[in-house]
C-alpha cells in the first residue's frame, strides 16, 4: 500500500572532506498525505582555500533528483541546491544517495545521504503467506491496520487466483481487519496476490495488495536465503554509501 504520510531527513553519512561543508544535518520535510512529490532546498559552503568546481551530480535511484545553482564555487561561498524525492509506493525507512562530484584531489566525490521514513497508512502483516506443495490447504490470515489519521474501511477483497478463496471480517471498524486466504488444494505451484479495495479519499489508498504463494520446498529454502541476502546488503549500505562512477553532466553555471 502506499503511504500518506512522509518525514525525510537528510544527513550526511561521515563528515565531509574539507572543501565542501554541508549547513543542514538533517533536514526534515513533512509532506501532506496527498502528495506525490517532496521538495526541498539546501546549502553548503566551500570551506577550502581555492576555487571548488562541480563536475557531475549522480544520484543512486531514479526517485531522488538534485540540481545545484551553478558548478563553480570561490573560496567561503555558499551554494544552493535543490532536491525532489517521488515518494511513489516507499514505505518504512530507505535511505538514497547524492554523489557531488568535483575536481578538489581531497574531496573529488562527496557522497550525501538522504534518509527518508515514511509512516505506513495502510498496513498488512504479514506481506506474504505461504504453503508447501502438497501441504495442508489450511487457512492463513493477514492484519490489517488502519494507522494513519483519518479511518479507512475495507469496502471488500478479491484473490487473482480462482483456486484460493479471499474473505475479511471487521476487528475494529475503520481501523483493524483480518483477511483469510485459503486454498481450494496445494497439489502445483501457484503464485497470487489478494486485492483490497478501500473507501480512502486519497486514491492512491484505495487499493492494497497482500501476497500468497504455494511453492516446493526447494524454493522455500532459496526464498529464506534471498531474504537473509537483502537483509545483510541493507545493514551494509547503512554503513557504506555505493559509489558509481559519475555519469552525470557537470552542474551548469
Amino acid at each position: 500500500m502506499r503511504t500518506l504520510l512522509i518525514t525525510a531527513a537528510w544527513a550526511l553519512a561521515t563528515v565531509l572532506p574539507a572543501g565542501l561543508k554541508m549547513d543542514q544535518d538533517p533536514l526534515k520535510l513533512n509532506p501532506k498525505p496527498e502528495d506525490e512529490e517532496i521538495e526541498s532546498t539546501f546549502t553548503f559552503t566551500n570551506t577550502g582555500k581555492k576555487p571548488l568546481h562541480v563536475t557531475g551530480l549522480e544520484s543512486s535511484c531514479s526517485c531522488l533528483e538534485a540540481s545545484l545553482d551553478k558548478s563553480t564555487y570561490a573560496p567561503g561561498e555558499k551554494g544552493h541546491g535543490k532536491a525532489k524525492f517521488k515518494v511513489s509506493s516507499f514505505t518504512g525507512k530507505h535511505e538514497k544517495f547524492l554523489h557531488i562530484y568535483t575536481d578538489d584531489p581531497d574531496a573529488k566525490d562527496v557522497v550525501v545521504t538522504a534518509v527518508i521514513d515514511v509512516p505506513e497508512v495502510v498496513q498488512v502483516e504479514p506481506k506474504m503467506v505461504e504453503w508447501l506443495v502438497n501441504g495442508k490447504p489450511e487457512p492463513r490470515h493477514y492484519t490489517v491496520k488502519m494507522v494513519g489519521k483519518d479511518e479507512i474501511h475495507i469496502k471488500s477483497v478479491s484473490s487473482t487466483r480462482e483456486g484460493v478463496k479471499a474473505d475479511f471480517a471487521e476487528i475494529k471498524p475503520g481501523r483493524e481487519y483480518q483477511i483469510t486466504v485459503t486454498p481450494q488444494d496445494t497439489s502445483g505451484i501457484v503464485v497470487g496476490a489478494v486485492r483490497i479495495d478501500t473507501d480512502a479519499k486519497i486514491p492512491k489508498y484505495q487499493r492494497a495488495l497482500s501476497y500468497f504463494n504455494i511453492m516446493t520446498p526447494e524454493q522455500a529454502e532459496r526464498r529464506r536465503k534471498m531474504e537473509e541476502e537483502e537483509k545483510k546488503s541493507e545493514e551494509q549500505e547503512k554503513k557504506i554509501a555505493p559509489l558509481p562512477e559519475p555519469k552525470a553532466e557537470p552542474a551548469k553555471s
